[in-house]
């Protein structure tokens, strides 16, 4: 659309991780988005959620174009963007329960991080989270140390060659770190593109 930003990935992408998040966020109220990105999902899936309340949140470089997103879909329920840098906070309170989220989202975002910020990313979210809450998190992982797909294997080379702190990260350690904050796994979706969509809740 003109003038705002725009990730192709996000159109081809939304709708599968939408079929995920119908299930696990049916009854859930208030979810945190770590790096919203362009905003492009946050506007699609809170229009096709209309009980969520939606909070974006990215590095404040981010949040002007979220902000266009956010004001061209004019939705009841995302508020303002607000900035986050994982690997330094301070991490958003909720101003509805208690200042907690009873969900959480990422897409796309634990590559790009160093795995200094991965950890900050679980160890953050523990100071946030309801202590029933549930955590999505979408893009690529290795399973066992290896790669899924060539075109996985091709894209963590290119991960590298761009940032050396970047990666493919493995399931098994990120589990381990979701573990640490009392989340336990309850589904590991296969996406399109050697993708999957892994859903944590505390129980």
């Amino acid at each position: 659309m003109n003038g705002l930003p725009n990730a192709p990935s996000c159109e081809r992408n939304r709708d599968p991780i939408l079929a995920v998040l119908q299930r696990w966020f049916a009854d859930r109220r208030n979810v945190l988005e770590i790096g919203s990105g362009t905003g492009q999902h946050a506007v699609y899936f809170a229009a096709a959620m209309p009980w969520l309340r939606w909070q974006c949140s990215d590095r404040a470089e981010n949040l002007p174009g979220i902000a266009s997103w956010l004001e061209h879909a004019s939705l009841p329920n995302t508020p303002a963007a607000v900035g986050l840098d994982v690997a330094r906070g301070p991490w958003p309170r909720s101003d509805i329960d208690d200042g907690r989220f009873d969900a959480a989202f990422s897409a796309n975002t634990l590559h790009i991080m160093g795995w200094p910020q991965v950890e900050a990313f679980f160890a953050g979210l523990d100071g946030v989270l309801s202590a029933d809450a549930t955590v999505v998190v979408y893009g690529p992982f290795n399973y066992g140390g290896d790669y899924t797909s060539q075109s996985n294997r091709e894209f963590d080379g290119w991960l590298k060659a761009r940032d050396p702190q970047s990666a493919i990260r493995d399931f098994e350690a990120v589990d381990a770190l979701a573990q640490r904050i009392g989340l336990r796994l309850v589904e590991d979706a296969a996406m399109p593109a050697n993708n999957r969509c892994l859903v944590w809740r505390r129980m």
